[in-house]
C-alpha cells in the first residue's frame, strides 16, 4: 500500500480547504482529482478499503472545521456559553440559548446517518462514475434553487416563522454586530426547519454532493437570504466535521498509516489555511451574489467528468 506523499498531501489539502466550503463537494473532488491525474496519483490516492489517503482526509477535514472555528470564533462563544446556561438555568430565553440547541439538534440526523452509511457510501459509491453523476446533480440542484428564488418574492424569516422555545425572547438592549442580528434571524427558525436543513448534510455522504451546497439549498428553500443560509451552514458544518474527525483520526496513528502522518500534517496544515481564505471570501460573497457560477461549475466538470471515464 502507497503512502500519501508530502506535494500530493499539499495539493488535496489545498483543494480540500477550497472545495469543503465552495459549493462544489469536496469528497467528490477528492476522488475526481486521482483519477483525472492517473498513474502514481492514483494508486496513491485510493479510496479503497484501509487506504491511507482515507485517513489523510480525515485530518483535512479536522483542519477545515478548526478554521470554521477560528473564523467564526465570536459566535461560537457565545452559541457554547448560551448551550451551558440554557442547561444550568433550563429555560432557553434568548437568541443565542435557542441558536445552540438548533445547531444541536440539527447536527443530530447527518451524525446518525454518518455512522451508519459512511462505509457503505464509500464503498460502492467512492468511484469516479457515480461521483460525476453526483456531481452534476449537485450543480443542477444549485442552479434550480436560483431559478426558484429568483421567482419567489422572499418573506423575511422574523415575519415568516414562529418561534418554538418561548413566546417572549430576551433582546440586547445595546448595538449589536452585523453577525448577531444575523444569529437572531436565525435562532428564529422553528426546531423542524432546522432539524430539516442539519439533516440535508446527509445528501453530502455521497460523494459529488457538497455539504455546504445542499445545506444552504435548504436554508434557501426556507426563506433565509444567501447570507444567512451560508452562514448557518457553515455553523452546521463545524460540529458535524469535528464529530466524524473525532471518530476517524485515531486511524491515522496506527502502524499501517504512519508513514502518512507527516504528509498528512503538512496537507491539514494548507487545508486550513485554505478554507479559512474561503469561509472569509464566501461570508463576503453571498451578501451580494448567488450559487450560480459554483452550480455552472458543477455541472460542467460533472459531464466533463462522467464523458472522459465512460469513454
Amino acid at each position: 500500500m502507497s503512502a500519501v506523499t508530502y506535494f500530493e498531501a499539499i495539493v488535496v489539502g489545498a483543494l480540500q480547504g477550497v472545495s469543503e466550503l465552495f459549493p462544489v463537494s469536496s469528497l467528490g473532488h477528492s476522488i475526481l482529482l486521482p483519477a483525472w491525474l492517473g498513474g502514481k496519483w492514483a494508486q496513491d490516492l485510493s479510496m479503497g478499503h484501509d487506504s491511507p489517503y482515507l485517513a489523510v482526509l480525515v485530518a483535512m477535514h479536522v483542519a477545515t472545521a478548526i478554521a470554521l472555528v477560528v473564523f467564526f470564533w465570536r459566535d461560537w462563544v457565545r452559541i457554547v456559553r448560551g448551550l451551558w446556561t440554557s442547561i444550568r438555568d433550563r429555560e432557553v430565553v434568548d437568541a443565542d440559548q435557542r441558536l445552540a440547541w438548533l445547531l444541536v439538534l440539527g447536527t443530530i440526523p447527518v451524525g446518525i446517518a454518518g455512522l451508519l452509511l459512511d462505509k457503505v457510501v464509500r464503498e460502492y459509491l467512492g468511484t469516479p462514475i457515480p461521483t460525476a453523476i453526483f456531481l452534476t446533480l449537485n450543480g443542477a440542484v444549485l442552479l434550480a434553487v436560483e431559478r426558484f428564488s429568483k421567482a419567489r418574492k422572499q418573506v423575511p424569516v422574523a415575519a415568516e416563522q414562529t418561534v418554538d422555545f418561548s413566546a417572549e425572547v430576551t433582546m440586547p438592549m445595546r448595538a449589536i454586530s452585523v453577525e448577531e442580528a444575523s444569529d437572531m434571524r436565525l435562532s428564529k427558525l422553528r426546531v423542524g426547519e432546522a432539524v430539516l436543513i442539519g439533516a440535508a448534510q446527509i445528501l453530502a455522504l455521497f460523494p459529488g454532493i457538497s455539504r455546504s451546497g445542499i445545506t444552504m439549498v435548504a436554508g434557501l428553500r426556507r426563506g433565509l437570504d444567501h447570507t444567512d443560509s451560508a452562514r448557518f451552514a457553515f455553523l452546521l458544518a463545524t460540529p458535524a466535521i469535528l464529530g466524524a474527525g473525532v471518530v476517524k483520526v485515531p486511524t491515522l496513528l496506527t502502524a499501517d498509516n504512519r508513514a502518512s502522518l507527516g504528509p498528512a500534517l503538512a496537507g491539514s496544515l494548507v487545508a486550513g489555511i485554505a478554507a479559512y481564505i474561503a469561509v472569509r471570501f464566501l461570508t463576503s460573497y453571498f451578501e451580494t451574489r448567488t450559487l450560480n457560477p459554483f452550480a455552472i461549475y458543477c455541472v460542467v466538470a460533472g459531464i466533463g467528468s462522467l464523458v472522459y471515464f465512460v469513454a
